[in-house]
């Protein structure tokens, strides 16, 4: 039995009633593999050593501007075209955001990176892998730019408390005049 019918044999076993691409996840795993491995090989042959121990304030940006940059790669309007081949645009979600639907046609590879490009919490380990090996390679750049991500990312959620108070203070007043209309306890006079 060949490598393929191995590999359509468990497919079949492991999702009798829905297409998963087994082949194009496990080609990205390899690819996040040699991508990982090239990272080690450049701190290697630059001389650049791994930290014992991350520093907290870098786990944090780091933690922050991964959250950032993989909404932003993975959901924001913006950066549909990057998506286009391998999703569809199915509707607006809010805040820039978009939702998309992986294409099922073409190869499992298209179908694995659709997977990978539209899910935040997917792409979040290889910007994390990114943004570490950045830290270790060229760590005030990659500093810099974190910064600025996360710097996005508190703007992003004070926006959205600015306009949920903008909400509730509009349904406020507006529960305050049909109440004063009718003459109700919350109505001012003058």
């Amino acid at each position: 039995m060949s490598v393929r019918d191995r590999l359509a044999r468990l497919r079949r076993a492991y999702a009798p009633h829905e297409h998963r691409p087994l082949d194009g996840y496990l080609v990205a795993m390899g690819t996040y593999a040699g991508v990982t491995a090239t990272i080690a090989g450049l701190a290697r042959a630059t001389g650049r050593s791994m930290p014992v121990r991350p520093a907290a304030a870098d786990v944090v940006l780091l933690s922050i501007a991964t959250h950032k940059l993989s909404r932003l790669l993975s959901k924001d309007a913006i950066t549909s075209p990057l998506r286009a081949p391998f999703t569809s645009y199915q509707r607006p979600i809010g805040s820039g955001e978009v939702m998309e639907q992986v294409r099922d046609q073409g190869s499992s590879a298209k179908h694995a990176i659709g997977e990978l490009l539209s899910c935040p919490f997917c792409l979040a380990v290889w910007v994390a892998t990114g943004l570490t090996g950045g830290l270790v390679l060229a760590p005030r750049l990659t500093r810099l730019v974190a910064t600025a991500l996360t710097a996005v990312a508190a703007s992003d959620f004070l926006q959205m408390g600015y306009a949920m108070a903008q909400r509730a203070a509009e349904r406020d007043s507006g529960a305050g005049r049909v109440a004063g209309e009718a003459g109700g306890p919350t109505g001012r006079s003058g």
